[in-house]
């Protein structure tokens, strides 16, 4: 079989980029903020939509992760460029600025089309790449971290869609761009042959030399297993100190500047570009470097160095955040390990649970992803309102080496 004339697995590649950059739509719904405030939004009502389309997002992505096979890959990431681009669209024809058209569209169907796309490059590429687990997942969610800023760019000051066409041709035009990416992205996204191994590939390790698991274990194997628990613990606590930070990103370093003597409007200049620049980019390279490095040091260790990191960092970022040099220090570290996430966990999934239901799997650890998004940001704005976000970050930082911890106790799990 491993002679049967196939397609090049690289065109994979190719196409779960394509897939993550438009998915990556859900965290570029900062730019949309602003102007929707200033149409008569409250702060609370930007958020709520946000908040849906991640909510959507991890749930639908369960569902979808039990239709990849039924459904087959290119179907079901076809149907979810359709609906994402849907919700985009008809915000833009029908919805306006009105808040429950928004949500709606924006943050149930849009969300749900992400959650129906998202784990397909993942699923897809592991089979392609066996060899490369690490890589090609780092790959895949990479366009993910980069086409949130492509987007937020494109629509402000790069290409200033949103003050020349207004909000409404805007969220048409990217509700069509969305949708034509993922659609001619998911033409390529099919399984290989049963039996098919990447040329002189000797057949399934894992990374770094260990024995992968020669088990695929079904779902609700894997839910009662407590390596499940601790992976996902581990995903949650990282999660959610990526999150949290990335919520106070801005408004705390502006605080602690100017507590160390920078004018307000240099202090936000300095804050903006730890964000929008060390930050963003960060996390999409973190994606790919942890990717890539995983493959050589194995996930377990690359997950336990990865969360004790950022551990210290987060812990450290009280103290860094009021010095410019060593903000955007903190702010590429805290970023690169944030990324770091969304390309190890697919591939301790893969490697723990098997790689053959990997796409059913990761959508259950992913869950620990939406629960990081309500625990971090909202613990961080609720100890910001008190006057303490040293204690957010400390509370966070241990929670990564707590992480670190549990990751590094994981063992091969077996049937009885």
């Amino acid at each position: 079989m491993s002679n049967e004339k196939v397609m090049n697995r690289w065109l994979v590649v190719v196409g779960a980029i394509l897939i993550q950059l438009a998915l990556g739509a859900i965290y570029a719904w900062s730019v949309f903020t602003k102007p929707l405030v200033d149409a008569g939004w409250t702060k609370v009502q930007t958020q709520i939509v946000f908040a849906l389309g991640l909510a959507f997002f991890a749930i639908v992505m369960v569902f979808a992760g039990k239709k990849l096979n039924s459904w087959g890959p290119r179907t079901l990431a076809i149907a979810g460029g359709l609906v994402l681009g849907a919700g985009y669209l008809l915000a833009g024809l029908v919805g306006g600025t009105n808040f429950t058209a928004l949500a709606v569209l924006i943050g149930v169907v849009g969300g749900s089309g992400i959650g129906l796309g998202y784990v397909v490059p993942i699923a897809v590429g592991m089979r392609w790449f066996p060899d490369k687990k690490g890589m090609i997942t780092g790959l895949a969610v990479a366009g993910f971290g980069f086409g949130a800023m492509g987007w937020v760019k494109l629509a402000g000051e790069w290409g200033n869609l949103i003050r020349d066409m207004g909000l409404s041709n805007t969220f048409t035009m990217y509700g069509i761009a969305f949708a034509a990416m993922v659609v001619i992205g998911g033409l390529v996204m099919v399984f290989p042959p049963d039996g098919w191994k990447p040329e002189g590939w000797a057949g399934e390790t894992g990374a770094g030399g260990a024995a992968a698991s020669s088990v695929n274990f079904e779902s609700g194997e894997m839910l009662r297993t407590p390596q499940f628990y601790m992976i996902w613990l581990t995903f949650l606590f990282g999660a959610s100190a990526g999150l949290m930070s990335i919520g106070l990103m801005k408004l705390y370093p502006m605080q602690a500047l100017q507590a160390n003597g920078l004018d307000e409007a240099s202090a936000s200049a300095v804050a903006g570009t730890a964000m929008a620049v060390f930050f963003s980019l960060a996390n999409g390279l973190g994606r790919i470097g942890w990717g890539v490095l995983s493959d050589k040091l194995g996930r377990k260790p690359s997950i336990v160095i990865m969360s004790a990191v950022q551990g210290v960092t987060v812990l450290a970022f009280t103290f860094m955040a009021g010095t410019p040099a060593l903000l955007y220090i903190g702010a590429t570290l805290i970023g690169f390990n944030f990324g770091g996430n969304f390309a190890l966990f697919p591939a301790i999934t893969a490697d723990t649970f098997g790689t053959k239901n990997v796409g059913n799997n990761y959508p259950f650890v992913f869950l620990s992803y939406g629960v990081g998004g309500i625990v971090g940001p909202i613990m961080g704005g609720v100890l910001g309102d008190m006057g303490n976000f040293p204690l957010a970050f400390t509370i966070c930082g241990v929670a990564c080496l707590v992480g670190a911890v549990l990751t590094g106790m994981v063992k091969k799990p077996s049937r009885a």
